[in-house]
């Protein structure tokens, strides 16, 4: 949104959008930490673990409770490269591919480094995060994609093969980019994407997720945004998985009621490639009777429970706002302060930005948490 977009919207409007990015970043690193409790377990074994009705609360996961993988660290690294391609738009270099790029070797480094030191000082405040130094089960592709400079595009993807949802589950905030046109978004994801995950399957997912998150974050419903996401993907080459994925995620909404054996039917492989994972995320946003529901049913399967977890986290935050959220879990989860301040930067980029950062305007605090190199 523009600063143009927010004067025309009224200050309801800037709270409900606030209230939705909030939502959305925050639902998502509840349903990531939940969903890590029970991370590569199977139903009979979460049920073993946590009674019959499997995994209801927050379990221990890398040594507390709360605690969140690398889908949160690279999605919220990914907002602060969607924040910084907002300010180097004062300078004319505006390319967003390349600021998410540059924001995802930030997260690259710390992975490889034990802590914040004197080389991240002036490289933004979010590489500063002692928390998001912690190594949690990145995916080997992400990594590998990672692991020099180059940029990945459509001619030629890093790692075409790879159908993980490790893209998936850091796309959510491109959705979150209400003033943008749905095709501009799912391109956006899809570029991103192609950066660590070339396989069609795997980047289309993450297009079609961000398109749904965006007509989330507009007040549109799930189904609405579901058939906008099935609209980008019909002229994509490769989208059929992708498109075949979500439509049988719409039709088990009519099949009864939900259970694991329900949610283990919408994928080949339990959710372990990018398409399942989104069938599964979308069917319990569509069926959740509210976001403890919803994000219960998600984790509470055989595939990849952080990762499905974190996906309908940011559906159902997107839908429903930061409100709607499970107070509890919200108090135990890593980083939330980090969270918190990150969505509120990016509601205030995006609906404020020329008079944070503009050419008339000496803005040095804004533009040090957010550099334009």
């Amino acid at each position: 949104m523009s600063a143009a977009a927010a004067a025309v919207w009224g200050r309801a409007e800037q709270q409900d959008f606030r209230a939705r990015v909030r939502g959305c970043l925050l639902g998502a690193a509840i349903g990531d930490a939940l969903g890590a409790g029970v991370s590569g377990l199977s139903v009979e074994a979460i049920r073993a673990a946590h009674g019959a009705d499997g995994l209801t609360d927050l379990a221990p996961a890398y040594g507390r409770r709360g605690a969140v993988t690398s889908a949160t660290q690279l999605t919220l690294f990914t907002v602060d490269g969607l924040i910084r391609a907002q300010v180097r738009r004062d300078t004319g270099a505006w390319h967003p591919p390349t600021d998410v790029h540059r924001a995802h070797l930030r997260w690259a480094a710390t992975q490889r480094d034990w802590g914040p030191d004197e080389r991240r000082k002036d490289n933004g405040w979010l590489a500063c995060e002692e928390w998001l130094y912690a190594r949690r089960d990145p995916a080997h592709a992400t990594l590998t994609g990672l692991g020099d400079e180059i940029l990945g595009t459509l001619d030629k993807p890093k790692n075409p093969a790879a159908r993980d949802a490790g893209a998936l589950v850091r796309s959510a905030p491109y959705g979150l980019l209400v003033g943008w046109e749905p095709q501009l978004v799912c391109q956006l994801a899809v570029e991103c994407a192609v950066q660590t995950h070339g396989h069609p399957t795997a980047y289309l997912s993450a297009g079609a997720f961000a398109v749904v998150v965006h007509g989330l974050a507009r007040g549109e419903s799930v189904d609405g945004s579901v058939q906008r996401a099935l609209a980008q993907l019909a002229a994509r080459p490769g989208h059929e998985p992708v498109s075949d994925a979500l439509k049988h995620a719409l039709g088990a909404v009519r099949q009864g009621i939900p259970s694991p054996a329900r949610i283990a039917s919408l994928g080949d492989t339990d959710g372990e490639h990018a398409e399942d994972a989104l069938a599964i995320a979308v069917y319990c946003a569509l069926v959740g009777e509210d976001v403890r529901h919803g994000l219960r049913l998600a984790v509470n399967h055989d595939g990849p429970s952080q990762t499905t977890g974190a996906l309908t986290g940011a559906l159902l935050g997107a839908l429903h706002g930061e409100t709607a959220l499970p107070p509890a879990w919200l108090a135990e989860l890593e980083g939330r302060p980090t969270i918190l301040q990150l969505a509120d930067d990016f509601a205030m980029e995006m609906t404020q930005g020329r008079a944070l950062h503009g050419p008339a305007v000496s803005a040095p605090g804004w533009l040090a948490r957010y550099p334009r190199g």
